[in-house]
């Protein structure tokens, strides 16, 4: 057992009207005693003290997303009701940004091959470029570099719990963020006072489930897309096959005769598809549509997003968050044969956008690396009820893995529907919002099977802190959802 600890407050550098600390916790929880690692955690202390419930912890996502940083953006990401009841704390999980972060030699991740393989020779390239990758990250990083998984986070997570002085856990998730909730309830059931998981993981599947029902999400997202332009003479695209048009985009850029405007640099059809991807989370369809014209000829957007996907590092040290994910799922393949038996599947699922990007780009960095926190089915006997939230139409963590995730947890879990679009449901819709606010505050579950309209009374305006790739998550960006409902193809 580790004792608990008290938190030394002070005002933040960055942002002085948040207070910052550090928790020491254990590398390795199975020795408690040996080496530790500090844990950078800040808070926004409640609102009202006399109304004043006790600390939400809060996640947003990832892995890599640090939630010392949605602690800065709390104000515009919370309801004012949900920052009167409780202080909001974030902490940055071990292995990422302020929290002894996963650390690489620039030299070494720069020579990182394309990440979608076309021959067996490209796997052999992967698997020795991997042996070479993870012996130089665990040397730069030390001892932590086998410690970064979800369970590991929630052990820290209950530490985090005692030190702020609370009995039970009142937590908020995003995305990445909801599997250390979910690995919170499995790890310590009797401790969770609620725990509010919007857009959920699924920690049941293996690498061919989670391939198959990522690339279904973000086939989903764009028939939802190109039904919106169809119908939306607002869009630049309204009139034109936009898919003709997006097929012709990536087979170019697969031949490499597609050149980023304004630039020298030609781009990959991963760097297409991640368009779709990054355009469908909040989604900002104005955008993706003003995008796709672009790329295909026509006028400079009043924003363009940089080049998408992994690029060089420049200095001498690169981060690598992926490692999370490598150690929560268990995305190794034998060879190539199996890899592209498995993009044939993606490819059949998704005629379109042909696969998920972000999966396909992070699957080869897990090659030679184990699986410390190994997929399973979630198993939850506590007594508190859980609430989980997903949009039907969310191209990252697709609904059916919250359906997955609530149907695992049991009967305390209760699954919230948004019948919208994009990532993350907190904050879009009155309805939804107004259901977390109830949970995290009241601890009142709505019944199963409940389900929120788009644009159900008066709409929130909350920004979107899920991380994304590259484009920008600001509410300029993301905060301005679709004007019409979209029927898929």
């Amino acid at each position: 057992m580790v004792a608990p600890q008290t938190i030394t407050w002070t005002p933040c550098e960055e942002e002085p009207a948040a207070e910052c600390g550090t928790l020491s916790v254990p590398v390795d929880w199975a020795k408690p005693g040996g080496a530790k690692v500090g844990i950078a955690v800040a808070r926004r202390t409640a609102t009202d003290p006399a109304a004043r419930i006790g600390s939400l912890v809060i996640n947003p996502g990832g892995p890599g997303g640090s939630g010392v940083e949605a602690v800065y953006g709390a104000p515009g990401s919370y309801t004012e009701e949900l920052q009167r009841r409780f202080d909001i704390v974030g902490f940055d999980p071990r292995g990422v940004g302020r929290s002894n972060p996963v650390i690489c030699s620039a030299s070494v991740y720069n020579r990182m091959p394309h990440t979608v393989m076309r021959s067996q020779a490209d796997f052999d390239a992967w698997d020795a470029f991997t042996r070479e990758l993870h012996a130089d990250c665990r040397a730069r990083t030390g001892p932590l570099y086998d410690h970064v998984d979800s369970a590991d986070v929630a052990r820290d997570l209950d530490a985090l719990r005692a030190a702020l002085g609370e009995e039970k856990l009142t937590y908020y998730g995003i995305s990445y963020g909801t599997l250390i909730g979910q690995m919170y309830a499995e790890l310590f059931p009797g401790r969770v006072r609620a725990l509010g998981l919007d857009s959920n993981m699924d920690h049941s599947l293996g690498v061919a489930g989670f391939l198959a029902t990522e690339a279904i999400a973000i086939e989903d997202a764009f028939d939802q897309f190109v039904g919106w332009c169809e119908q939306d003479t607002g869009c630049v695209l309204h009139g034109r096959d936009i898919r003709a048009i997006w097929k012709d985009l990536r087979e170019k850029a697969r031949r490499g005769e597609l050149t980023y405007p304004g630039t020298d640099r030609t781009m990959t059809e991963l760097q297409v598809i991640y368009n779709a991807a990054l355009g469908t989370e909040g989604p900002a369809w104005r955008l993706l549509a003003e995008l796709i014209h672009w790329l295909n000829g026509g006028p400079t957007p009043e924003w363009t997003p940089p080049l998408p996907g992994r690029q060089p590092v420049e200095g001498d040290v690169a981060h690598l968050p992926t490692l999370v994910l490598c150690q929560d799922y268990n995305l190794r393949l034998r060879n190539y044969r199996e890899y592209a038996a498995l993009m044939r599947v993606s490819n059949h699922l998704a005629p379109d956008t042909r696969y998920h990007p972000y999966p396909i780009d992070d699957l080869p960095i897990c090659m030679n690396h184990p699986t410390t926190n190994p997929p399973h089915a979630l198993r939850y006997t506590g007594d508190a009820p859980l609430l989980l939230g997903n949009s039907l139409h969310d191209p990252a963590t697709p609904w059916m893995w919250s359906a997955n995730a609530a149907r695992q947890l049991g009967p305390k879990a209760v699954l919230l529907t948004y019948e919208g679009w994009g990532h993350r449901i907190y904050g879009k819709d009155k309805c939804q919002t107004d259901i977390f606010d109830e949970y995290l505050i009241s601890l009142k579950v709505p019944p199963h099977g409940t389900r929120c309209a788009v644009g159900t009374g008066e709409e929130r305006t909350l920004r979107q802190q899920a991380p994304s790739r590259t484009w920008p998550t600001g509410p300029d960006h993301w905060a301005a959802g679709p004007v019409a409902s979209s029927p898929a193809r």
